[in-house]
C-alpha cells in the first residue's frame, strides 16, 4: 500500500485552508492511519504464527476503504436547511470517507463540505443545538475553551487541545476522544461554508 499517495489523495478535501475542526481531526486521523497501517502487517503475521488453523473469516477483520462521499448519517449531524454541497474548484471533492481497521484497532473519518447563503452565526447556532446531543459543546474558537485543555491525557473527555482557529472562524465539537463530531464554519462572501466531520478511533490510548 502506498501510504504517502493514499494520504495525499485523502486530504484533497482540505485544499483551501480548512477550518480548524477539520484540520485537527484530519491530522489525528492521518497520524493514526500511518501508525495502524504500519502495525497491521505485523499483527496479521503474529496471529498467523500463533494459530496455524486461523480461518479465512479472521483474515477478513483487516480492511481499508477510501471513498469520495459521505452523508448526514455518516457524520451524525443534520444538514443545515437549504445548504448544498461545496467544492473549492472542479477538481475538489465535497466529501470524504476513510477507514482502516484490524481486529480491535481501527479508525473511521467522514467529512462533508457544505455551503449556504446564511450568515456564519446562524449556521453556528443551528449546529450548537445539533451537537448538544453528544454532550458538552466546545467552542474552540473561544480563547477560554482553546486554552483550558488541562485534562489528563488518559481522559476520554474531549478538549480543544492545541486548536488555533482563524479570527473569522467558528470551530465547534462534541463527543469523546474516541467519537468526535466537529463543525468548522467560515464566512464565504455574503454566505458561509462549513464542514461536518466525524472521527472514530478504537484500540488506542
Amino acid at each position: 500500500m502506498n501510504i504517502s499517495r493514499t494520504m495525499q489523495d485523502a486530504t484533497t478535501t482540505e485544499r483551501s485552508s480548512p477550518p480548524s475542526a477539520l484540520r485537527c481531526c484530519a491530522l489525528q486521523a492521518a497520524l493514526f492511519f500511518l501508525l495502524l497501517a504500519a502495525a497491521l502487517p505485523v499483527a496479521a503475521q503474529d496471529r498467523k504464527d500463533s494459530n496455524s488453523q486461523q480461518s479465512s473469516s479472521d483474515n477478513d477483520s483487516i480492511g481499508f476503504n477510501l471513498g469520495k462521499n459521505a452523508s448526514a448519517k455518516d457524520v451524525g449531524l443534520p444538514i443545515y436547511p437549504g445548504a448544498r454541497r461545496h467544492k473549492d474548484d472542479t477538481n475538489d471533492n465535497s466529501a470524504l470517507n476513510m477507514g482502516l481497521w484490524g481486529g480491535a484497532t481501527g479508525f473511521k473519518l467522514f467529512v462533508l463540505k457544505m455551503e449556504t447563503a446564511d450568515a456564519p452565526e446562524k449556521v453556528a447556532a443551528f449546529y450548537r443545538k445539533a451537537l448538544a446531543k453528544y454532550g458538552t459543546v466546545l467552542d474552540c474558537s473561544s480563547a477560554s475553551s482553546a486554552t483550558s485543555s488541562t485534562e489528563d491525557k488518559s481522559s476520554k473527555k474531549l478538549a480543544c487541545e492545541d486548536e488555533k482557529p482563524k479570527a473569522n472562524e467558528i470551530s465547534l465539537k462534541a463527543g469523546t476522544k474516541e467519537k468526535q463530531h466537529a463543525v468548522g464554519i467560515e464566512p464565504n462572501g455574503t454566505g458561509t461554508t462549513f464542514q461536518l466531520v466525524y472521527i472514530e478511533t478504537k484500540g488506542t490510548d
